[in-house]
């Protein structure tokens, strides 16, 4: 029996490499998708470039869901016209740049198109929904649905709501995600970082440090979280770590928890990631990969994430 093809709207804002993940992702289950850009070459260079991957991906053994590469593409389109790319569409994922003023522009248009069934989500990794919803007349249909770059090869999304959001929007926007296989949490609120940039700069600001006091190079600071840390956290989150490491949590709290606050307190304020030490950094990093290597580099690191999410799909 050949694969059921959606008739569900999405539209795509954006046509960047985050753009075009969204638009894989939704694609691979059937949904009928639209990119738009505003300008016209912008739109036709990223239908190529989704063609391009996807034909490698089926090629690779690599592709998502049960339609070929030549099925997920007849799924996508693109227009560069935000009218035609939004009506009607179940869901709009908004790609683009992290520019407040922009995205209340984008936003402002967008209102007055769409209609009161339409979910609104946001890429955004750095603004609060709130931020540039506020004055919308759709505002409870607004959202953020953060994913991770690059969002085809790591399946986490954060759902955040404003405050005025319709929370049958929310449920909504979690069952899209998991749909096209994504792995969506929900924030009960808007918080400054969501939760993945706040854990995200907590060890950023640690390993900073350690590189300004001396203790440990780039190097082998990246070789603690890649070959230690970064193994466990790959199948468990550090709190399953914890509570795995003694007889359950509790156990590991009595064991441990007043040597970690006394650890803590050492660790001293947050650093700011600029000056000789931002120097010091970019230079190891640069000796490490090449600034014109990263393009292979990031390409290596997509195929490692594919392939380390099927290893964790078929345990």
């Amino acid at each position: 029996m050949a694969p059921t093809i959606k008739k569900e709207k999405v539209a795509i804002i954006g046509s960047g490499l985050i753009g075009r993940s969204w638009a894989m992702l939704f694609a691979s289950v059937g949904y009928q998708v639209t990119i738009y850009d505003i300008v016209p070459d912008i739109v036709a260079k990223a239908l190529a470039e989704t063609k391009k991957e996807l034909n490698k991906l089926e090629k690779d053994g690599l592709i998502r869901g049960t339609l070929t590469a030549a099925e997920q593409f007849g799924c996508i389109k693109g227009t560069d016209n935000l009218k035609e790319a939004i009506s009607g569409a179940l869901y709009v994922q908004e790609c683009v740049p992290e520019r407040l003023d922009m995205k209340k522009t984008l936003y402002t248009e967008v209102d007055g198109i769409v209609g009161p069934n339409t979910i609104l989500a946001s890429s955004t990794s750095t603004f609060m929904p709130s931020l540039f919803s506020e004055e919308l007349k759709h505002r409870s249909q607004v959202l953020v649905a953060h994913p991770v770059n690059p969002p085809y090869y790591v399946p986490l999304v954060e759902i955040v709501p404003a405050p005025w959001t319709n929370p049958a929007f929310v449920t909504k926007a979690r069952e899209l995600m998991t749909e096209i296989g994504q792995k969506p949490v929900t924030l009960s609120r808007q918080i400054e970082g969501f939760a993945l940039n706040r854990i995200q700069y907590a060890i950023l600001n640690e390993t900073w440090r350690l590189v300004a006091d001396g203790i440990l190079s780039v190097k082998d600071i990246d070789v603690v979280m890649s070959e230690g840390l970064g193994m466990r956290y790959a199948f468990l989150g550090p709190l399953e770590t914890a509570h795995l490491n003694a007889e359950g949590m509790l156990n590991y709290c009595e064991r441990y928890s007043k040597t970690i606050y006394a650890v803590s307190q050492t660790m001293g304020p947050t650093p700011h990631m600029e000056g000789k030490v931002a120097e010091q950094v970019a230079k190891e990093l640069e000796e490490m990969v090449a600034i014109e290597q990263l393009p292979e580099r990031r390409a290596w690191r997509d195929a490692c994430l594919t392939k380390l999410a099927q290893l964790k799909k078929d345990i």
